[in-house]
């Protein structure tokens, strides 16, 4: 069934004239939508903690941030950008004391609302925008004149009105630049945890990791080892991004291109696959979001020391000298 996408021309910012929008949490997406929304002239307002470092950004970029709770009193649309994690303790303690029938309130991802850890009263409007990209890129592009495509979906529309108060707010930030996608909640937060635990973190991580072992343990200098399994990544993913594997085939040499067809499917083997399903089968019965909420009731500690442990691998080593050396780079450290 092919995907509906919406444009600007196909978006009124007029369903978001003369009302209050509330963007709850200052962090990545969270600046992004709060500046974009405000130049597009849009009434913004940021629910931000104080004393905090996003609370401190949020008045540097000339916002007056206000507790969740003021900010969900007066608003129209309340915007919800805080961690996954975060958000069913402001939700329960801040926001359902005072959010009322013909408020909406909107998602950057679905997770949840998905997996029921928030759960709306009647008459209110739940919708999601939810960038596909990160809250630097929205913001950037923005300011570029371009934007970052973005899905739409809609959980609750008892106004008859949630789509034109999402493709507003997706307009509003740059999405109908580039089109927004319709989707459902279910279906982004599926394919949004898919993606990151077995492709662009997970599955990426564990594959550079995995590489970097095999050629230092085989003998060869660690540096090297770092250049071709981590380094030259970005130049194969930037690849892809200006055009998809064909491009990226045809960019390289042929004998790259001929390990890449032979090779790629002896290291994701059938075996590889199965453990693909599984892990997808494991976010659809609610198994991973299950275990997620219990890691952070008990305060992380697989997280933490799976984190740990990963801090100081070799390849992290390595990387952070070889950066160092490489004045083109705006190196990055946590």
């Amino acid at each position: 069934m092919p995907v509906t996408i919406y444009y600007d021309q196909d978006a009124d910012l007029k369903a978001l004239r003369g009302k209050k929008v509330a963007v709850l949490g200052y962090g990545s997406q969270g600046h992004a939508h709060a500046q974009n929304m405000r130049d597009s002239g849009i009434d913004v307002t940021v629910a931000e903690l104080p004393g905090t470092d996003n609370y401190r950004l949020a008045v540097e970029h000339k916002f007056k941030p206000v507790s969740a709770a003021e900010a969900t009193q007066s608003c129209d649309l309340l915007i919800m950008t805080l961690p996954d994690e975060a958000q069913p303790k402001v939700y329960r303690s801040e926001i359902a004391p005072h959010i009322r029938a013909g408020q909406t309130i909107g998602f950057t991802h679905g997770f949840n609302i998905h997996f029921g850890q928030i759960v709306p009263p009647d008459g209110v409007d739940v919708i999601m925008i939810a960038p596909k990209g990160p809250g630097h890129l929205v913001r950037s592009e923005f300011v570029r004149g371009g934007g970052v495509p973005c899905l739409v979906a809609i959980e609750k529309n008892p106004s008859g009105k949630a789509l034109q108060t999402g493709l507003a707010w997706g307009s509003a930030i740059g999405g109908g630049r580039a089109g927004i996608l319709e989707t459902s909640f279910r279906d982004e937060t599926e394919t949004d945890l898919f993606g990151e635990q077995v492709v662009l973190c997970g599955g990426v991580t564990a594959l550079v990791k995995a590489a970097f072992e095999t050629l230092l343990e085989a003998g060869y200098p660690p540096e090297i080892c770092y250049f071709e399994c981590m380094h030259e990544l970005k130049l194969i993913v930037d690849l892809f991004y200006e055009g998809g594997i064909n491009y990226m085939r045809y960019s390289v040499s042929n004998t790259a291109e001929y390990g890449d067809l032979t090779r790629g499917p002896r290291v994701i083997s059938d075996a590889c696959r199965q453990e693909m399903r599984k892990i997808l089968r494991e976010i659809q019965d609610g198994e991973f979001a299950r275990e997620w909420i219990l890691e952070n009731q008990a305060g992380r500690p697989t997280f933490n020391a799976l984190y740990k442990k990963d801090y100081n691998h070799p390849v992290e080593d390595v990387g952070r000298k070889l950066r160092r050396m490489m004045k083109w780079i705006a190196v990055k450290e946590v």
